[in-house]
């Protein structure tokens, strides 16, 4: 089973705000392996394009995408342009993925659900 796992930053955000990080997330993660292995993306769609949202502190994230560059796992950091809510910059999620959910499993596995 292939999957796309998104980790939100661990910060005050309204449910609108964090439900658009979210997306900014996954459409760019897509589209980023839409253009390096559109195999897997074809597969991914096909089998109902399961997502996960997870969340954890900045510091964690950062460590995370280290990771999955590392296991060359398409990822997606989100930084805000502080037009609402946040500040210009700050960051509030990565998307990983899609890929083997036990590849994902292995740097993500332990977080909590948002």
């Amino acid at each position: 089973m292939l999957k796309m796992v998104i980790v939100v930053n661990k910060i005050e955000m309204s449910c609108g705000k964090l439900a658009a990080q979210v997306a900014h997330a996954a459409v760019d993660c897509t589209l980023k392996a839409l253009k390096r292995r559109p195999d897997i993306v074809k597969k991914w769609l096909e089998e109902g394009q399961k997502k996960v949202v997870l969340e954890a502190e900045e510091k964690e994230i950062l460590e995370i995408e280290k990771k999955a560059k590392k296991m060359k796992l398409i990822t997606s950091i989100i930084r805000d342009a502080g037009l609402t809510e946040l500040e210009p910059g700050t960051l509030t999620a990565i998307a990983i993925g899609p890929d083997d959910e036990k590849k994902i499993d292995k740097i993500t596995g332990h977080l909590p659900l948002k």
